[in-house]
């Protein structure tokens, strides 16, 4: 598929996956159409996930920003888990906040908002983060192979490139999405190379094992633009060593 029909392909998957969201009145956010969704059940679908064994054995997390992650980071480091956030745009060397269970200086759900973080915690370039147990990822839609479509950025599969190259992202670590049951699509997900699939879907209702995930095994850069690299200071780092 070239590669303008699949973004008109993915983005009909989006449009679909908002839509009904929307009528089901199952969001948080005033619009949802462009984000990732702040769905309704997201704590108990943390709550789900906190039960598994695949997050009982992880003690390092690396996790999306988004609102509807939020109770996941927070529940992370209720726990003692260390949580590695993603910098929004990761337009800077250091593109992941450092949240240290141990030195949090506010109670975790409120280190775990991405205003907090962004004015607590340090940042670190990637090189410096510890073998990551567990990756918590925001989506759009999501099928039960495992694939996944974000808003559109790219920035979660970017970020997953490079923690691959880098050696972090291991064939243990486990891969998770958290969404609404109605982002769980039947409609077939086109994907590249380049996207992350996930190893296990968790709704508030139900826990999804996907048997034919897909995960990248470093930077495409072929995929990306001059302009792509250039607004990811680490993408930059990482061609020129």
């Amino acid at each position: 598929m070239a590669s303008h029909s699949l973004d008109r392909a993915k983005q009909a998957v989006r449009t679909h996956v908002w839509d009904a969201l929307t009528a089901a009145d199952a969001v948080h956010d005033a619009s949802v159409h462009g984000r990732i969704p702040h769905f309704k059940g997201a704590e108990e679908a943390a709550d789900r996930l906190a039960a598994l064994p695949a997050w009982q054995r992880a003690s390092v997390v690396k996790a999306v920003p988004d609102k509807a992650q939020l109770p996941v980071r927070a529940r992370a480091l209720e726990e003692g888990k260390t949580v590695y956030m993603a910098v929004p745009k990761p337009a800077s060397l250091k593109p992941f906040y450092l949240l240290d269970p141990t030195a949090l200086t506010v109670p975790p759900a409120e280190a775990a908002a991405s205003r907090t973080s962004a004015a607590i915690a340090p940042t670190v370039e990637v090189d410096a983060l510890r073998p990551l147990d567990l990756i918590i990822l925001g989506s759009v839609a999501v099928n039960r192979d495992g694939a996944r479509i974000g808003k559109g950025a790219g920035y979660s599969d970017i970020e997953f490139a490079l923690l691959t190259e880098a050696g972090l992202v291991t064939p243990e670590t486990v891969v998770v999405t958290t969404v609404h049951s109605l982002q769980v699509t039947e409609t077939p997900i086109p994907t590249t190379p380049h996207d992350v699939g996930v190893d296990l879907i968790v709704t508030p209702e139900e826990t999804i094992t996907c048997a034919d995930f897909h995960r990248p095994s470093g930077v495409d850069w072929s995929a990306l633009t001059a302009e792509k690299i250039a607004a990811i200071p680490a993408l930059t780092a990482r061609q020129v060593s």
